[in-house]
């Protein structure tokens, strides 16, 4: 699965669990996400791992979240997937003995170190709690594929 998409269905399965007092399934998330329950099960392990949600199996089993939502900032559900926030487009890097190829992939570098740490920056003021009431507000816009709003 892409980058974006990893953490987009991050983010979608952990709004869904903001209120919920029971637990839920990786195949109810996955028909909330239109995606398939294996996604949502690698997805969820990796924010399990990290402490962001907690599983049980068996009866009333499934997913909920390890912590208060007020206490989860999208830079930590970002960093629990274990990717980088950009990533640099692959170009055709020339002769590695030219000074100036060395000196474009330096400046390249350089400049997506600084938009990472930028967007990282960001992440870390954002909440789950405040992302949920965004939500609840009606502020995030959200449909599903056949453009109907609230599809879950």
């Amino acid at each position: 699965m892409k980058q974006s998409a990893r953490f987009s269905v991050a983010l979608h399965a952990l709004v869904h669990l903001v209120d919920q007092p029971d637990a839920i399934t990786s195949t109810t998330l996955a028909q909330c996400l239109m995606t398939n329950p294996v996604v949502v099960r690698r997805v969820m392990g990796a924010l399990r791992a990290a402490g962001i949600v907690s599983s049980a199996k068996g009866h009333d089993g499934g997913w909920r979240l390890g912590r208060l939502p007020s206490e989860i900032t999208l830079h930590d559900v970002q960093a629990a997937l274990g990717e980088r926030l950009l990533l640099r487009a692959a170009s055709d890097p020339g002769d590695p003995g030219c000074a100036i190829v060395r000196s474009v992939d330096a400046v390249m570098t350089d400049f997506l170190i600084d938009a990472e740490a930028l967007l990282a920056a960001r992440l870390k003021r954002l909440t789950l709690a405040g992302l949920a009431g965004e939500r609840q507000a009606g502020h995030v816009p959200h449909a599903n594929a056949h453009g109907d709003p609230d599809h879950g």
